[in-house]
């Protein structure tokens, strides 16, 4: 079995895998049990992660392709229990249902705004054209990103604080 090394939400794990373990399935094997297995086809984006900064749908990547490479799952975006602003503006906005497609919804905005920090509506679209979700007509998907998008070009860096008692939205505890 061939020997990987991956930082994941900033944490080094050294394994020995499978040569066929899909980067889904090692995740969930290191107990990252945000990031849901979906369809397993690529077609939904609910596994969506950053690899190396960029997007990917981790059902279609062999963790051995992710030799060397730096993973954040949405376990990762809540900070010293503040959460993400796009975690905030997800709560806010009311942008799930079942939450399902969240986390996969929440990396792609990240990539998204990543790259584009101040998007237009159509550019939201786009950005999270992958992702699908079955519950909310996306309205409030769009809002929520445009949402952080705002807060976090005003705030810079800063993460909005988690309402009380509340586990971070898409994810783990912060």
């Amino acid at each position: 079995m061939p020997d990987i090394r991956v930082t994941v939400d900033g944490v080094r794990y050294d394994d020995q895998v499978e040569a066929r373990r899909l980067l889904v399935h090692h995740l969930r094997r290191l107990g990252k049990v945000g990031t849901p297995v979906g369809c397993d086809t690529s077609n939904c984006g609910a596994c969506t992660v950053l690899m190396d900064g960029v997007s990917v749908k981790s059902c279609t990547v062999l963790a051995v392709q992710a030799d060397g490479s730096r993973i954040s799952t949405v376990e990762g975006m809540a900070a010293d229990g503040a959460w993400h602003p796009l975690q905030t503006a997800f709560h806010r906005r009311h942008a799930l249902q079942c939450g399902y497609c969240t986390p996969g919804m929440l990396m792609a905005a990240s990539d998204l705004l990543q790259d584009n920090p101040d998007p237009t509506e159509a550019e939201v679209r786009e950005g999270l054209e992958g992702n699908l979700c079955r519950c909310t007509g996306y309205a409030n998907i769009v809002a929520a990103v445009l949402d952080a998008a705002a807060e976090m070009r005003a705030d810079g860096p800063a993460a909005a604080q988690a309402p009380a008692g509340r586990t971070p939205v898409g994810g783990g505890a912060a």
